[in-house]
């Protein structure tokens, strides 16, 4: 289900999985931005469709999928969070009815091939997204940012010992294991900015120089640096799933053979404010 920062809503709708392609062919940055759509709206103009079936005052929704992907051609910024504002604040102009409205977007990665801006492949997998909220007088009730579906591997330099034995325990004490993680992060940031790939920076530096002894001490690492270098960010949430092959032979710490692992896996979180 959908949430809003402005609290729950008696009645919201809209349009979701909305793709976007906006290709500049003549080598303007960005030469191809991609991105996955969702705009929610509500307000009380919406309200009689659901208790009498009167739509007098109701925005399509296969309208709203052809003002998201039309305006898109209107759209002359370069990331995530000034696409969804602009979209945001064109539809609240064009539909003053609407008491609110919630735009969010996924990117769709691209990155060129051999540097140039003719070719191209897929990028990822992590794949940075944006979230508004705005009121009919154009005041923000929230602008999140993030980036989803890190997968990162390091060969060695990470340790988990020293946890609590028990009649329940069976997991051996680690001192020198191939981490494998995946990693979700989001940020609100009061202002404007536009940071993920500074963000995306910063996770990999982290990950590739410390040495760990927990993967919750892995991404305590990354969120107090990214608090410490971005400024603009006053709230980081990460959450980390272990998903540490399994072994299935080993010569020493040198060569070894893995293979994915079963579930269940470790789920770890991390809010970190100023």
């Amino acid at each position: 289900m959908h949430s809003f920062a402005s609290g729950e809503k008696r009645n919201y709708y809209g349009k979701a999985d909305v793709v976007v392609y906006l290709l500049h062919r003549d080598g303007a940055p960005p030469p191809v931005f991609g991105a996955n759509v969702t705009m929610l709206l509500y307000g009380d103009a919406f309200w009689p469709t659901y208790t009498t079936g009167d739509n007098a005052n109701l925005v399509a929704t296969d309208s709203m999928k052809n003002f998201i992907q039309r305006e898109a051609l209107n759209f002359e910024g370069a990331h995530l969070e000034s696409f969804c504002s602009f979209l945001a604040e064109k539809f609240l102009r064009t539909y003053p009815h609407t008491e609110g409205i919630q735009v969010s977007a996924s990117e769709i990665p691209y990155n060129a091939i051999a540097g140039g801006n003719v070719a191209f492949a897929p990028g990822g997998p992590d794949r940075a997204f944006a979230c508004i909220e705005l009121r009919q007088d154009g005041s923000a009730v929230e602008r999140r940012s993030g980036i989803h579906g890190f997968r990162l591997l390091r060969l060695g330099g990470s340790a988990f010992t020293g946890f609590v034995r028990d009649q329940y325990t069976t997991l051996p004490e680690i001192a020198n294991r191939p981490l494998h993680m995946w990693l979700d992060l989001e940020w609100v940031c009061p202002q404007h900015a536009a940071l993920a790939p500074r963000v995306r920076e910063l996770v990999h530096r982290v990950f590739h120089e410390f040495e760990s002894g927990s993967i919750q001490q892995v991404i305590y690492q990354m969120g107090t640096r990214i608090l410490a270098d971005l400024p603009e960010i006053a709230e980081l949430h990460l959450e980390a799933n272990n998903r540490t092959w399994d072994t299935v032979v080993e010569h020493g710490d040198t060569v070894g053979i893995f293979t994915d692992p079963r579930p269940p896996f470790g789920v770890l979180g991390l809010t970190l404010k100023r």
